[in-house]
C-alpha cells in the first residue's frame, strides 16, 4: 500500500516540510491572531508544503476535530493529525475525515504502540510515531510504521522547554533507513533547518511559521534554501 504524506516525502524534489496550521501555543499563545487559516493555508500551498499539520487537542493547543474535516476537504496535500491519541476509534475518525497521517506517540502508548500503527495502516492511514529517547526510539523501531519523528521538545513539559534540533542529530542516524526520518519541533531559522535535515527527511514546522508576519514567504524560503 502507498501512503500519501511518506511517499510525498520521499518523492519531494526540494527541502521536504510539514507545514503546520498551528492556532495556538502554551509557550507563545494565540498564532492566528485573527488572521484567516485557510489563507495561510493556500499561502502553504503556494510555497510548496509537502504536507499540512493540524493539532486537534482542545484544551492546550486549542485544536477543533470539526477544523481538521474542513482542512482534509480544503487541500490535496496530505494532512497529518496530530493529538494524544490512545484508541483505534481515534485511528479511525482520523481515516473517515479524510487525513492522510496520525501522530501516535511512543512514550504515550508503549506496548499498545505496535498494535495501533497497525491499526491505521490497515485503514489507509501513514504513522508518524513520535519519539524523544533512545528507549522510545527502540520502541518506535519495533512497530510497522512508516514514518519516525523526532520530537526536539518535551511533550511532557508541552513544549514550554528549549529543546534543539541537537536531539535529532543525535538520535535520527540511529534510525533504519526503512523509516521516513521528521525532525519535529524547534526548527526556526535556515541554520536549524539545515541540521534537521542533514539528518531527517522532513522537518515539521508549526510555530516559526506561524509567528511570522507572513508564514508563505518563511515557507517558502525553508523549502528552497540550499542544505
Amino acid at each position: 500500500m502507498a501512503f500519501g504524506l511518506s511517499r510525498a516525502i520521499r518523492r519531494s524534489s526540494k527541502n521536504a516540510i510539514i507545514a503546520e496550521l498551528k492556532v495556538y501555543s502554551p509557550k507563545y499563545g494565540d498564532l492566528l491572531r485573527g488572521r484567516d487559516p485557510f489563507e495561510i493555508l493556500r499561502a502553504y500551498e503556494d510555497a510548496g508544503a509537502v504536507g499540512i499539520s493540524y493539532i486537534t487537542e482542545p484544551n492546550y493547543f486549542k485544536g477543533n476535530f470539526e477544523f481538521l474535516r474542513k482542512l482534509c476537504r480544503e487541500t490535496e496535500l496530505p494532512v497529518l493529525r496530530k493529538d494524544f491519541i490512545t484508541t483505534a476509534d481515534e485511528v479511525e475518525r482520523t481515516a473517515e475525515v479524510g487525513a492522510k497521517a496520525v501522530l501516535l506517540i511512543a512514550r504515550l502508548l508503549r506496548g499498545d504502540l505496535p498494535e495501533l500503527v497497525d491499526h491505521a495502516r490497515e485503514h489507509g492511514l501513514d504513522t508518524l510515531v513520535e519519539v524523544h529517547s533512545e528507549e522510545e526510539l527502540a520502541v518506535a523501531i519495533e512497530s510497522k510504521s512508516t514514518m519516525i519523528g523526532i520530537n526536539n521538545r518535551d511533550i511532557r513539559r508541552l513544549e514550554l522547554d528549549d529543546g534543539n534540533v541537537s536531539l535529532t542529530e543525535r538520535l535520527a542516524p540511529m534510525i533504519p533507513k526503512r523509516y521516513v526520518r521528521v525532525s519535529e519541533s524547534g526548527i526556526a531559522t535556515v541554520g536549524d533547518l539545515r541540521r534537521a535535515l542533514r539528518n531527517a527527511d522532513a522537518a515539521l514546522i508549526g510555530t516559526a511559521l506561524m509567528k511570522a508576519e507572513d508564514p508563505g514567504e518563511l515557507l517558502r524560503r525553508f523549502v528552497e534554501v540550499e542544505v
